[in-house]
């Protein structure tokens, strides 16, 4: 790879400190906006009509007036199990070598009803105060909820749109109530940013506390990097990333090299990558950033609280997700699950996850009813993020299925091509992962499975732009054994009126293959 010199100097020589005139007129402003923020109480009655809500609403010294707290344990153990550990400990793996999980004191929360927190997040949702106008730190309290407001790194993330995709539903679908989340609408282009300001506070926190970490570091097929590389910028932090050479996007690769961050081309793909990282941060103190870290599923979860908020807390039939490295299908399962035991809502939606079919180890696994799991060797997909062949959150996945009465669904590549570009005809700028999802809402309308009235979100991962290159492929029909019968081209005309209007005329008298011909 290209070695590059910027003045000499190291990435964390870059950062400008934060200006002091920024943190007293946002950070110090908390007194000013007493509706953000929880006031200690000793008890509280969820049938309790005569409760100020507004003195509720006030401002507290710090979660821990409440109870509330969060802690690593063993993901999915055994109710008995006493296993657990701080979130300021450096450690990935339980006692048995099993993922963990972050787990909340529900009973603290629960002092509060379903209708009291659904007003504490509107309250905040066009706040400017720190940190609560980020869609993940206006959940705060159900996030991190012990972190000091001043250790936050954040972009303002989240709040993404959730968009009505009315004329693709009605009239390739026959669907009048689909709907787009757009979660590649954010700072880094990709929903991983929801993760990685939680995990990168969380970060700044234990450096803050004089724990030895001397940068953060991921494998990754793109967005995590991307992600990773901007927040650790902002915090000051040195970040490293082991990408797979020559399997990503230029978009996605110029973003943590502009980012700062130390970028390793390697030569494998996205598991040796994995493998490697894992090996590296168990040696030197570099903390390890990938999914199998679950303090990022605690900022991705918050794309499925905004679902149900956008939705004025009404439940969707269905939910789509992409699955790679499958981190974020039990992310969406957990916002769920969290505001149905918290009393915002009664039930939860139908999950699915939509794989690529050249990185498909969870349809294969959902195939075979989930008998012992097997790793695939992952082919070359343009859902190029999601390109996995053995994902770490396998059994998380597996478990948000289960308990959301789930389905797995692939897409071929032409599926995918396809189904993106009509997105795109249809007003959207997809990625092809979402073109992924949307291929297997076409298989699941098909068979009968999504009725045309059922409420049907679509996640949408990352923007577009990101994958420019496959959007330039199809629609020059430069994609072997494809036939990419959607492509736009562009019309190569000379530049005189007889030829603009001859080229028009026979453009406007000719039946054409657009999205109503799906």
């Amino acid at each position: 790879m290209t070695s590059f010199s910027l003045f000499q100097a190291s990435p964390s020589s870059l950062v400008y400190p934060k200006s002091t005139s920024f943190n007293q007129n946002t950070k110090s402003n908390h007194n000013n906006q007493s509706l953000l923020f929880l006031k200690p109480c000793n008890s509280l009655s969820s049938s309790s009509s005569s409760f100020d809500r507004h003195n509720l609403l006030c401002r507290s010294s710090s979660s821990d007036d409440h109870g509330f707290s969060a802690k690593y344990v063993p993901f999915n153990a055994d109710p008995t199990s006493t296993e657990s550990y701080s979130l300021d400990e450096i450690i990935y793996r339980s006692s048995s070598g099993g993922l963990l999980d972050v787990q909340h004191d529900m009973d603290a929360l629960k002092k509060f009803d379903g209708e009291y927190w659904k007003d504490l997040f509107k309250k905040r949702d066009n706040t400017t105060t720190w940190p609560y106008g980020s869609g993940v730190w206006g959940k705060k309290e159900w996030v991190l909820p012990n972190i000091d407001d001043d250790h936050i790194i954040s972009t303002f993330e989240g709040k993404s749109n959730s968009y009505w995709a009315e004329r693709f539903g009605k009239r390739l679908l026959g669907m009048n109530d689909l709907w787009v989340k757009q979660c590649g609408i954010s700072h880094t282009g990709s929903f991983k940013d929801l993760g990685m300001t939680v995990l990168v506070s969380q970060v700044n926190r234990m450096r803050k506390l004089n724990h030895n970490i001397i940068g953060v570091g991921c494998a990754s097929t793109g967005d995590t990097s991307a992600a990773l590389s901007a927040y650790c910028a902002a915090a000051g932090i040195p970040s490293f990333v082991f990408l797979p050479a020559d399997r990503v996007s230029l978009a996605q690769l110029v973003q943590p090299i502009a980012n700062g961050a130390f970028v390793l081309s390697l030569d494998t793909d996205f598991d040796g990558c994995m493998k490697l990282i894992r090996e590296i941060t168990a040696e030197l103190p570099i903390y390890l950033a990938n999914s199998l870290n679950s303090l990022r599923l605690e900022g991705q979860k918050t794309a499925a609280i905004e679902i149900l908020q956008q939705f004025d807390w009404q439940v969707p039939d269905w939910v789509i997700v992409p699955g790679g490295n499958l981190g974020n299908i039990y992310a969406f399962y957990k916002g769920f699950r969290m505001c149905q035991e918290l009393g915002l809502v009664d039930r939860i939606p139908r999950l699915v996850c939509a794989q690529s079919a050249n990185a498909n180890p969870l349809y294969l696994h959902y195939k075979s009813g989930y008998t012992e799991f097997k790793p695939v060797m992952a082919d070359t997909t343009f859902a190029s993020a999601i390109q996995i062949g053995d994902p770490v959150s396998i059994d998380r996945a597996v478990y948000a299925l289960k308990n959301s009465n789930g389905i797995v669904e692939e897409a071929n590549e032409e599926e995918l091509m396809d189904a993106m570009t009509l997105a795109d005809l249809g007003g959207m700028f997809t990625c092809p992962h979402t073109g992924v999802a949307l291929a297997a809402l076409f298989k699941l309308r098909n068979k009968g499975v999504i009725g045309r009235s059922d409420r049907t979100v679509v996640v949408s991962t990352a923007h577009g732009l990101k994958f420019a290159q496959s959007k330039i492929d199809y629609h020059s029909k430069n994609i072997q054994h494809m036939s990419c019968r959607f492509a736009n081209p562009p019309m190569q005309v000379k530049a005189d009126f007889g030829s603009v209007m001859d080229t028009l005329k026979k453009f406007l008298s000719k039946d054409r293959p657009n999205m109503n011909s799906y």
